[in-house]
């Protein structure tokens, strides 16, 4: 069986071992060199993601049978409708489908058209001056998201990246004028609560949910700072959150099988692939926005434990034959933390060179994942994303977070950090608290 896997980061580097776990020969597209996916790959096409048809021909050349794709960007692009038409098959949605997270204005749309519950108020505006009428009439907090794509980095939210109803407004003329993520801005009313993830199989009728996870987006200890891609997360072993139940993930995962069924409604066509689903949960869960592709860091909490065969995974998606039995995951806690380049999110330095152990990673029973870095001459080299996740797999959270931490002491480099507090006893149990005050 030959796989080629599209994308070139941390959470490409993970699908790439599960790959190979499977006992399927990798074949890989990505724009930078990462080291880890070289390694396993028979074959590697140093390209932008989303020069779809390069790697079509790429695909051809090397005969694979299926491809999985990774980011965003190429889905959102059309990869797999031009993949498809050269007869490779792919985990990952059409162009159609993949307006789930490409547009937040579709997303939205049809949450209300099919009544998929969990939804939040909104409006959408192209002209600054009417979407700020609508902030200062609407006389709740709010969340200004650009339509598009942004690379997890566009939301801002009133209260926490917002100051006031002023910052909004300048906010969202700087997003239609200078087209961050389009020329478009949604405003919603602010969830309050805490977030969670689910991921799931999906193989255009059939949902199967994995472990939940909680992601850290900002980017300093305590929740503070800017909005990053993730500077890490946790999972249970319980395949739950500790501060939530198994009836906030049953509601939650209705309502993704209830959004596959409105796409197979609304376009005609199946969604296969990865559906993240992110929430907030108050009262009750809230779908924040949905994903088209395993989250970022998402996927090396969920992979590392995936007890069963990827690839036959991949097989039954394409197939349309999921069932439940078929993804079964380790009854494991597992901690993941992003090493990343001195300022990460707003400017970061590239270029510098980090030192990795990869030895004494292995010793402290961590896994290393490869992410947004260059090789150069036996180098390893920072670019403007993130550089590397160490993961930790045990019992109990606690146990997995120090695992964690005690192997990402084996990078080192002059100019880039991670996030201590990620998966500490001490920052779960705020969580748990600040979700009692709100139910």
């Amino acid at each position: 069986m030959k796989v080629l896997l599209v994308g070139g980061g941390a959470r490409e580097h993970a699908i790439a071992e599960a790959i190979k776990r499977s006992g399927a020969e990798l074949f890989a597209a990505m724009k930078n060199r990462n080291p880890g996916i070289a390694r396993l790959s028979e074959k590697i096409l140093l390209e932008h993601e989303t020069e779809t048809k390069k790697i079509a021909e790429f695909a051809k050349e090397s005969g694979v049978d299926f491809a999985v794709i990774g980011p965003e960007a190429p889905l959102a692009e059309g990869i797999v409708d031009v993949l498809g038409g050269e007869g490779i098959p792919c985990v990952g949605p059409a162009k159609k489908l993949a307006r789930i997270e490409a547009s937040k204005e579709f997303m939205r749309n049809l949450m209300q058209k099919y009544k998929i519950p969990g939804s939040l108020e909104y409006a959408v505006f192209d002209d600054a001056g009417e979407a700020s009428e609508f902030i200062d009439s609407y006389g709740k907090p709010i969340a200004v998201k650009p339509v598009g794509l942004t690379g997890g980095k566009g939301v801002k939210v009133i209260g926490d990246q917002l100051k006031d109803l002023e910052e909004a407004k300048k906010y969202v003329r700087e997003v239609i004028e200078k087209k961050i993520g389009g020329d478009r801005v949604v405003i919603e009313e602010k969830a309050v609560g805490e977030e969670f993830t689910i991921q799931a199989f999906v193989d255009g009728s059939h949902v199967i949910a994995m472990p939940m996870v909680q992601d850290h987006k900002r980017a300093f200890e305590g929740d503070a700072g800017h909005n990053t891609g993730g500077m890490g997360s946790y999972s249970d072993s319980n395949g739950l959150l500790p501060f939530v139940t198994e009836s906030d993930r049953e509601y939650a995962v209705e309502v993704m099988k209830k959004t596959v069924d409105a796409l197979r409604r609304e376009t005609r066509e199946e969604y296969k692939g990865i559906l993240y689903g992110q929430f907030m949960l108050g009262k009750e869960p809230r779908l924040i926005e949905f994903n088209c592709r395993f989250g970022d860091p998402e996927a090396m909490n969920v992979l590392p434990i995936l007890s069963s065969d990827f690839v036959k995974i991949c097989q039954k998606i394409i197939d349309g034959t999921l069932k439940e039995r078929d993804a079964v995951f380790e009854k494991k806690a597992t901690v993941c933390k992003y090493v990343v380049p001195e300022g990460y999110g707003i400017g970061s330095r590239a270029g510098e060179i980090i030192s990795v152990d990869e030895e004494a990673i292995r010793r402290k029973r961590a896994l290393l994942y490869y992410a947004a870095v260059n090789e150069e001459n036996g180098k390893i080299c920072t670019t403007s994303s993130r550089s590397l996740a160490v993961v930790g797999t045990a019992g109990s959270i606690e146990e997995a977070e120090k695992i964690a931490e005690s192997a990402i002491a084996n990078i080192t480099g002059e100019h880039i950090y991670h996030r201590r507090d990620i998966g500490t006893k001490a920052l779960i149990q705020r969580k748990i608290e600040s979700m009692k005050a709100v139910r």
